[in-house]
């Protein structure tokens, strides 16, 4: 009889959560495509260079980006393809601020988006290597 009270108690509190609990609506069918961030204006500027890397296919899905470069400077880098994953819209922007900073593909990887991470140095290393063949 000791124990029927706690675990009465301790089984309530374990299904209060599931009563509670109301599913997203929103679907994946439905929902809108990610958001392509870029820190690139959508022309470039007179005298830059717009070089696009190879897509990378990874276990996610594809990337691919596209940098701009003024003389031998990284002036923005943009996704064209980019994995449908919440981890990577987060990523993404770190891994460019990191790409401005740096001038080149030697970025950290992002915590919980490794799969992108790499994908990203990937391609941005194709279109600094084509660029500097073009060069």
């Amino acid at each position: 009889m000791k124990r029927a009270l706690p675990v009465l108690v301790l089984s309530v509190a374990g299904l209060i959560p599931v009563w509670r609990y109301a599913p997203s609506h929103e679907t994946a069918a439905t929902s809108p495509a990610p958001s392509v961030p870029s820190v690139a204006p959508s022309a470039p500027a007179a005298g830059s260079t717009v070089v696009a890397g190879t897509t990378v296919a990874t276990e996610k899905g594809p990337v691919q980006v596209e940098v701009t470069f003024r003389d031998r400077r990284i002036t923005a880098v943009r996704l064209l393809q980019q994995p449908d994953h919440p981890q990577t819209a987060a990523a993404v922007p770190r891994l460019i601020e990191e790409t401005l900073q740096a001038q080149s593909a030697d970025v950290d990887t992002v915590s919980g988006a490794t799969v992108t991470s790499d994908g990203y140095r990937e391609s941005l290393q194709a279109a600094i290597d084509a660029r500097g063949a073009g060069a």
